[in-house]
């Protein structure tokens, strides 16, 4: 098995480069660049912290009800949860995929195995087994419409885990709806990605009703700060907030799009229906393409070590306009 690699190291990077966090243009983390203004000043932080009101809102927002989500320390905590909880001794993962799946599967014991969903979705999977789709995909950002993949897991008896980490950066049509119609789906929602706080650890787990009732037997009855509660409340009441990153995503998606397609650096660009693209490299590895980006403090993300991609992989994240013109003069110097 690879190793589990992960971008955003900026401050080993800026160390490696021989300048400061600041200089250093991230593309290797798909975090949204926009982040919500939130004051925490009226935050109490000498008393327990409850949920009720953060709970509520996610409720709200997911169209569920209070009962059928549940609270994590970030997206990471969640997988990790219920890879534990869940008894399936088979784990079907359709990859490339977020590495920590396969990580907890197999520390939890669990035979696993990978579809390529480049080549082989159509692939029968084990009866009984605990299927992971992450949609919108990662490393490469597709968005599937899976209703048909529903009925044949379904069909098997599957359990079904869906992540949606980067749904609210397409808009598209959640799982949620298949909820109330088959009683083994879970779908994982982290606030990281959208909301570009990596440093607030809140993920959502969402499922029927008793499912939920007995994943919290098993859960800590603190595991979110008030702070972090008070930072998702506010995001997710500010509607400007999610309209104007939404605006300007679309547009610096559209600007690194326009600048990879044009770039002979790149073989192939993989369409992304989420915040980055995954290319493959026309004439040299991943790696040598980091090397020579580190004169200009730029960090893109080698993607070798996803299952089913090789050494001349890239993941590039969709950031502000005015870092991706310095991308731009970077690739322009290394043509």
């Amino acid at each position: 098995m690879r190793g589990y690699g992960h971008g955003g190291d900026v401050e080993a990077f800026a160390k490696h480069c021989g300048c400061t966090v600041g200089e250093v243009v991230d593309l290797s983390s798909n975090i949204n660049f926009i982040t919500p203004m939130v004051d925490f000043s009226g935050v109490t932080l000498n008393s327990y912290p409850t949920y009720d009101r953060l709970t509520e809102t996610l409720a709200s927002h997911y169209k569920v009800t209070s009962e059928e989500l549940e609270l994590f320390n970030g997206g990471s905590s969640a997988i990790f949860a219920l890879l534990r909880f869940l008894d399936n001794p088979t784990c079907t993962i359709y990859s490339p995929a977020y590495l920590e799946y396969k990580k907890a599967a197999l520390l939890y014991g669990k035979k696993v195995t990978l579809i390529n969903r480049f080549e082989a979705m159509d692939t029968k999977v084990e009866a009984n087994s605990l299927v992971i789709f992450v949609n919108p995909s990662t490393p490469d950002g597709h968005y599937y419409e899976i209703e048909t993949l529903i009925e044949r897991w379904s069909a098997q008896n599957c359990t079904i885990l869906i992540d949606e980490s980067f749904l609210e950066f397409c808009g598209k049509a959640s799982a949620t709806r298949y909820l109330r119609t088959y009683d083994k789906l879970y779908i994982l929602q982290s606030q990281t990605k959208f909301y570009g706080c990596a440093g607030v650890r809140v993920g959502v787990v969402l499922s029927s009703r008793k499912n939920i009732r007995l994943l919290r037997v098993k859960e800590p009855l603190w595991k979110i700060s008030a702070l972090d509660s008070h930072f998702l409340i506010t995001a997710l009441n500010d509607e400007p907030f999610r309209m104007q990153s939404r605006v300007l995503n679309d547009e610096a998606k559209t600007y690194l799009k326009r600048l990879l397609d044009n770039s002979p650096l790149f073989e192939r660009l993989f369409l992304s229906d989420a915040n980055f693209f995954l290319v493959r490299l026309a004439h040299m590895n991943a790696k040598e393409f980091q090397e020579r980006l580190i004169p200009y403090k730029i960090m893109v993300r080698d993607c070798s070590n996803f299952d089913f991609l090789d050494a001349g992989y890239l993941r590039i994240a969709v950031k502000s306009l005015a870092e991706l013109k310095r991308f731009r003069e970077a690739l322009c110097s290394l043509t």
